[in-house]
């Protein structure tokens, strides 16, 4: 009995009858005998095992500095192409080669981050000590005393890192970070520049003022995506919506000027019922027959809005849910948007609808009105 007993008590393993034993609880662990990080792991810490040799430092000290030259490269690339060449043709600030800018940008950035964290963890687990620290909970106020041991702590700890001692990792570090530390503010670039006073007019108001030059009341309405001129009797049933464009637009305008003049002439055209009908005071003869237009561009943040409901007569921006009363000038009746979307004026000539001049306020956005 007494050898069983002893066998049982002993360290974990098969016994003579091959059933496997459990250790008892209280027994040392036969776990702490063995290494659980071989030493020449390039992943284990320095303080794990026997400390690294000088050459073995300094190896890693070229590894950790090459990885902080690589981020230090890929930021700065990073910074040329935003600054520089994603600026051509385009770039960035169009849709001809964004799929190329954000790969560029996207990827160098990456290399960037990446390469510093390896760095960091490398100089961490091959150039630092490992041991425990043990913090005892006290009073948040501290003494003297307490405040010179932290004082003391931290300069052990920096002397510790190697940052003090080895230069060329403190140089390399800085200089792969000073990049990083720009960059957010070359992205500063991204959010202009101001549209300034290229809001407040839109290409109606050229097109208008050609047609009237030519003896005409005003310039026809085409349909997005057809140029076909639109015709009173093409839009007669109330309850429609269609997106129109001045005439002429993407003949007269350079080829490079085509998407920003769309963007902000893009106009909503919706045939009202007569008895929901609420012209604005001094927009009375802005409509022909309940037929308004208005901007498409949400007065919030710019995007389309592109949705109506028949039966409310509602005007909806996808985004973030502003409503326009079609019926009442545009009026805003929920979400964020600040004011109502700009009417363009509209009357007949041959048949024809026109528009009789330009916007008579900004389109886009509230906050450019007053740029």
């Amino acid at each position: 009995m007494s050898d069983d007993k002893n066998e049982t008590e002993g360290a974990p393993g098969p016994g003579e009858d091959g059933r496997r034993r459990e250790r008892v609880i209280g027994t040392p662990s036969p776990a702490r005998e063995k290494a659980l990080l071989a030493e020449d792991d390039i992943s284990a810490p320095a303080g794990v095992g026997e400390q690294l040799d000088e050459a073995s430092m300094k190896r890693a000290e070229r590894i950790v500095a090459t990885f902080f030259l690589v981020a230090f490269a890929a930021s700065v690339t990073f910074i040329a192409y935003f600054i520089g060449w994603s600026g051509r043709d385009g770039g960035m600030h169009g849709v001809l080669r964004a799929r190329e800018s954000n790969f560029w940008l996207g990827g160098t950035m990456a290399l960037s981050f990446l390469a510093m964290a390896v760095g960091v963890t490398i100089w961490v687990r091959r150039l630092m000590t490992s041991k425990p620290i043990v913090q005892e909970r006290h009073e948040l106020a501290a003494d003297e005393e307490s405040r010179a041991a932290f004082a003391q702590d931290f300069m052990e700890g920096a002397e510790d890192s190697g940052i003090t001692k080895r230069p060329l990792l403190r140089r390399t570090l800085l200089l792969a970070a000073a990049p990083l530390g720009l960059a957010p503010l070359v992205l500063l670039r991204d959010l202009g520049p101001l549209p300034e006073k290229r809001l407040r007019h839109t290409y109606w108001g050229e097109a208008v003022k050609k047609a009237q030059a030519e003896g005409k009341k005003g310039v026809r309405l085409v349909v997005d995506g057809t140029n076909k001129p639109l015709r009173v009797s093409d839009f007669s049933s109330p309850g429609g919506m269609i997106t129109v464009l001045p005439e002429g637009i993407e003949e007269e305008v350079p080829e490079e000027q085509v998407l920003t003049q769309n963007a902000k002439a893009v106009t909503i055209l919706i045939n009202v019922p007569p008895d929901k009908f609420k012209p604005a005071k001094g927009r009375e003869n802005w409509h022909v027959n309940g037929i308004v237009a208005y901007s498409k561009v949400c007065t919030h943040v710019g995007c389309p809005a592109a949705l109506y409901e028949q039966t409310t007569h509602h005007i909806l921006c996808p985004c973030h849910q502003s409503t326009f009363d079609a019926t009442d000038a545009a009026k805003v009746i929920f979400g964020p948007a600040a004011r109502p979307l700009p009417q363009l004026p509209l009357a007949v000539e041959d048949g024809y609808l026109v528009a009789t001049s330009d916007y008579h306020e900004p389109v886009g956005p509230s906050f450019w009105e007053r740029g």
